[in-house]
């Protein structure tokens, strides 16, 4: 903090909060919304393969999961939404594994 103004030294470096805020919930939204397509169509490709139905089922489970992150997002609550990305992509990732 500056003591003669006021203002932050951050503050032109890096722009305005509601700026940075908004960034970050198009970056939620528009990666959770990207995630959860991904996520259904594998569930789509996986379903009318040989794999077994826990497949499928985590990657929609995941996409799920992913949607509901772009919804937080979209909501503004965007550290929520990006723990529950982690956690849609930790579940597909796991849903392979059983193929």
């Amino acid at each position: 903090m500056d003591e003669k103004d006021g203002t932050d030294e951050y503050e032109g470096e890096y722009g305005d909060a509601a700026l940075d805020a908004r960034r970050a919930r198009w970056a939620a939204t528009g990666t959770g919304v990207l995630l959860a397509l991904v996520g259904l169509a594998a569930s789509t490709l996986r379903l009318t393969g040989s794999a077994p139905m826990l497949v499928p089922g985590a990657y929609a489970f995941g996409a799920a999961v992913c949607g509901l992150a772009s919804v937080l997002g979209a909501r503004g609550r965007t550290r929520r939404a990006l723990w529950l990305l982690i956690v849609g992509v930790m579940v597909m990732a796991l849903g392979d594994q059983f193929d």
